[in-house]
This record gives structure tokens, sequence and C-alpha cells, in this order.
């Protein structure tokens, strides 16, 4: 009797120490900054999260002018703009300074972006995998997005061909940001 109340004892604190290993949410990620050091998803914590894979050329690089107004029309209300740059269709510059030069001189993006990383099959970073897994859906191309509700859990997916300026996306990013935050 005494052998079985030890080992209940004893597997306390892995129920517990499972409990507190919770379902991670957005605001468990990093990512290396563009500029050197780390983005901390979770300095942004209780706002909403719009995280874009980006390339320098492609079809679809134009978004990011619709990106930075975007990030100008929305970042008062709490909406933070992350662009995170891939070459996984070889379609990004070679590196990280090559296309923060890129960005500074032809779109002046002032919101936050990584460092180059892969956003999709198994080497995607643990962010784009979550994100998929949480019914974004995997980018098919660049320029996929992911809208995070202010929560940190609730995650919406919008294809390539759903501008930054689309009354699609505007309205979901009205409503994250009308909702309470995490």
């Amino acid at each position: 009797m005494a052998d079985v109340l030890r080992r209940s004892l004893l597997a306390v604190p892995l129920v517990t120490a499972a409990a507190s290993a919770a379902e991670p949410d957005a605001w468990s990620f990093r990512f290396p900054s563009l500029d050197g050091g780390e983005l901390d998803l979770a300095a942004w914590r209780g706002r909403a999260l719009l995280v874009v894979n980006t390339a320098s050329f492609c079809g679809y690089t134009p978004q990011y002018a619709a990106l930075q107004r975007l990030h100008e029309r929305y970042q008062a209300r709490g909406l933070v703009v992350l662009g995170v740059p891939s070459n996984d269709f070889n379609q990004e510059a070679g590196s990280n300074q090559e296309v923060k030069a890129f960005c500074d001189a032809q779109f002046g993006i002032d919101f936050p972006m990584a460092a180059i990383s892969h956003v999709r099959g198994a080497q995607a970073h643990p962010f784009f995998r979550w994100a998929a897994a949480k019914g974004g859906g995997e980018p098919r191309w660049n320029f996929h997005k992911y809208l995070v509700a202010r929560d940190g859990r609730s995650v919406r997916g919008f294809a390539t061909r759903v501008t930054p300026d689309s009354i699609e996306l505007t309205r979901a990013i009205d409503t994250a940001l009308a909702a309470p935050g995490a």
C-alpha cells in the first residue's frame, strides 16, 4: 500500500508539468530579426499579428507597399505586421542585408522583419508549422498571410491573392482588433 501511495505522489509533479506545458500560442515563438537580434512575439501579447512570408523577386512583391500602408493604418489600434522573408519559392535575395536594403529602398518598410526563414515543409520555422496546424494552411506561395487574434490562439490564413488592402483582410483585421486581448 505504501508503495502505491509513493508512486501516486511521484506522479503528481508529472501531471502538473504536463498541465503547465499547455498548447503553445503565438506568444511562444521567436524569430531572428533581419537587423540582428531577436523578435520575441511575446512582446506583442494582446495585439493582433499579421505574419506574412515575403520575397523580393516575386510577382506579388508589390504587396510590400500595401503591407506598409496597413501597418501605418492599424498600428495605433494594436496590429503588428511582421514580414518573414523566405527563399522557399526561390525568389528571395541571398542575404538578410540584401533583403533589408531592398525593402528600405523600394518600399520604406518600417514594420518588423524577421531574418530569411523557411516557411513550409519539415524545415519550416515552428511558428509557420503551428499556424498551418491551427487552420491557417501551409503557404503555397509568397505573401501568404496569417492573422493571429489578440488572444494569440486564433489564426486565420489568407492566400497570396488576398491583398493586404482587400476588404476581406481589412474586415478580418477590424474584427480581430475589436476582440479582447490575452
